[in-house]
């Protein structure tokens, strides 16, 4: 029998071709579908508008109940931020694994608890229940919404003469996991020192307030969270959502050093690996450098890193002149190293 696909999500032709027609009844007042490259759905309110995203719940328990609850809940809500909507409530199913204590289950919940308050999103409904055959690190699946003024959503699709907008770099998620499991393998070609900076980037992974910040700004088109498939599969997303060709410099973007170090320990490919935490924006030309600014001001590195052209032109990459066609990476490169140094770490 035929396997689905390799790790991680599907391909975007497969779900084009088998999940996309195949959606249940038609509602008119589905305005944004789901779609591969695209975050969230949107639910037409009348003057208002509900945007949602499902996610797994992921807790990596070896990470601490703690951290890993953090970045359950940022993941669930960055792919709201990116319409442009603040997240506002949680609808979350807990399958819990039966090696799940008491006391770990109650650490989660205070954790979400903490963060969801600190985000300004409610817990509205949701199921808790432990199940034989549920494992670590997916833990169930929660939904995260949205409701605002119709004006404020920034239904993703680039034009034309926009320039490209990312921030923090690539491959963020790659590194704050790598250096929170595999630390040994960083500070023996390393040292302590680098391994303490490389885990701290672990807090990076979120894309809410970048979101947010952007959209304040006013002038942008299209904002995707580089996930799977790293910074150039979110960009060949993005493009072939909006049916445009882009140019992208790779030598404008940021590469932060803890980011190339640890991509290079591992020997994975920083621009088309796993990056939540990492905003990919367009922006029309009269407002790309004021973004940039407003990130920069709250502390948040970014770049302009190239145009939106018209399709005809094609999806290229530049990088130390050089240009290669930018084609969306069949399989993300961090799950296979991440199942290779698990083993090696045994």
């Amino acid at each position: 029998m035929k396997k689905l696909a390799a790790l991680g999500k599907i391909h975007p032709e497969f779900f084009k071709k088998i999940v996309y027609p195949r959606l249940g009844k038609d509602d008119l007042s589905v305005i944004l579908k789901p779609q591969a490259g695209i975050d969230f759905g949107v639910v037409n309110l009348g003057d208002k508008v509900m945007v949602l995203s499902t996610d797994p719940f992921y807790i990596a328990r070896e990470l601490g109940i703690e951290k890993a609850t953090w970045f359950a809940i940022h993941i669930l809500a960055s792919d709201v931020a990116v319409s442009g909507i603040k997240p506002r409530y949680l609808a979350i199913d807990l399958n819990l694994p039966p090696e799940m204590t008491e006391s770990e289950f109650v650490r989660m919940w205070k954790a979400l608890d903490k963060e969801c308050k600190k985000l300004g999103i409610t817990v509205v409904t949701g199921h808790t229940a432990r199940y034989a055959g549920c494992n670590y690190p997916f833990v169930g699946g929660a939904t995260v919404f949205g409701i605002d003024k119709k004006e404020k959503l920034i239904s993703p699709r680039a034009r034309v003469g926009d320039l490209v907008i990312v921030s923090k770099g690539p491959a963020i998620e790659t590194t704050g996991l790598m250096a929170a499991y595999f630390p040994k393998f960083l500070k023996e070609k390393y040292g302590a020192v680098f391994v303490k900076k490389a885990q701290d980037v672990y807090y990076q992974m979120s894309t809410i307030e970048d979101a947010l910040i952007t959209a304040s700004v006013g002038g942008v088109t299209a904002m995707h969270d580089a996930t799977e498939g790293g910074v150039l599969g979110g960009l060949f997303e993005i493009a072939d959502h909006s049916q445009v060709g882009m140019r992208i410099y790779l030598d404008d973007m940021i590469l932060q050093d803890e980011v190339q170090k640890t991509c290079a320990c591992f020997g994975i490919d920083p621009y088309v690996s796993i990056s939540e935490g990492t905003l990919l924006a367009t922006v029309r030309k009269n407002k790309a450098a004021s973004v940039v600014k407003a990130l920069k001001k709250e502390g948040i590195p970014s770049s302009i890193v190239g145009v939106v052209t018209p399709k005809k032109e094609g999806l290229f990459v530049f990088k130390k002149n050089k240009k290669f066609k930018l084609d969306h990476p069949l399989t993300d490169p961090f799950w296979g190293k991440f199942e290779e140094y698990l083993k090696k770490r045994s």
